[in-house]
């Protein structure tokens, strides 16, 4: 039987704003998005039906079968939109934290389109998948391709990023429940009201890591104090980073409670890993 195997990466914001507030009750934002070699890891085969297999890897006993999984959500509504009764046995390699602030379920279900649209010879363009993926979810869209990209409106809005600096990269969990909504909810109660903000305009591209710090440093994620009282361990793997040799900057990603650290080379971040191991046992980390 037919299968195509479909790499997941991690989303990682370097920076996070929050530019507003809609209506709904929606953030809006403006944040910078780039995608690291860690990653969940989609096959799709050729079957009656649409089905996902039991996910495997160091987080599967987190994903639960539920038709409310994004994975499955993806499949039917391409599946819908597509007009088409082609089904699929859905496997899920599950690297990714969950609700760590990574957009692991996000960059599942973006796998999940692009895996099916090659298996079922759909051949629909990345624009017109990145326009379905936004029924699903605001960070899915920058998902489909995985590349850099600037992320407006409330994560739909997807804008070039500049050209970016290789660079060492760690990431520090510790494991402990932040939920998104509890989040949002903690800056909403301590900003009501959301000054508009003037946002100096990235440059087309970054030469070396030191010109993207200091770009990226100013502007920091605007969640973290919120995540940060939602779950009090945050802090303290901010500070393990920070005292990390040779780090260059150190912040938390998305609504957490993933923190990353940015190194010159893997081989300092991988020091810098075994430092924090050492402190902080329990922590998950992973270096590339």
């Amino acid at each position: 039987m037919k299968s195509i195997t479909v790499q997941a990466p991690a989303k990682l914001n370097l920076t996070l704003t929050i530019t507003g507030r809609r209506d709904d009750g929606y953030h809006l934002l403006d944040s910078l998005f780039v995608f690291c070699g860690l990653h969940d890891v989609i096959t799709v085969t050729a079957g009656d039906g649409l089905t996902l297999v039991q996910p495997k890897g160091g987080f599967a006993n987190e994903i639960g079968l539920s038709e409310n999984n994004l994975v499955m959500k993806a499949a039917r509504l391409l599946q819908k939109e597509a007009g088409i009764k082609a089904g699929a046995q859905i496997t899920l390699q599950k690297n990714i934290p969950v609700a760590a602030g990574l957009g692991g379920g996000s960059a599942d279900a973006a796998a999940t389109l692009n895996a099916l649209n090659q298996l079922w010879g759909l051949h629909w363009p990345h624009e017109r998948l990145e326009k379905l993926a936004a029924q699903l979810g605001a960070d899915i869209p920058a998902c489909i391709q995985s590349k850099p990209v600037i992320a407006r409106g409330i994560g739909e809005e997807l804008f070039p990023a500049p050209d970016m600096p290789e660079f060492g990269l760690l990431l520090v969990n510790p494991l402990l429940p932040t939920p998104t909504p509890e989040v949002f909810k903690a800056f909403k109660a301590v900003n009501q009201v959301i000054a508009p903000k003037q946002i100096t305009a990235f440059p087309a591209a970054f030469p070396d890591l030191q010109s993207l710090v200091d770009a990226i440093k100013p502007r920091g994620n605007d969640l973290l104090d919120a995540a940060v009282s939602v779950q009090p361990a945050i802090k303290d793997v901010l500070v393990a980073l920070h005292r990390t040799k040779q780090v260059r900057y150190a912040a938390l990603s998305g609504s957490g409670a993933t923190c990353f650290a940015l190194y010159d080379g893997v081989e300092e971040a991988k020091v810098a890993a075994e430092a924090v191991g050492r402190d902080y046992p329990n922590c998950w980390t992973w270096v590339g």
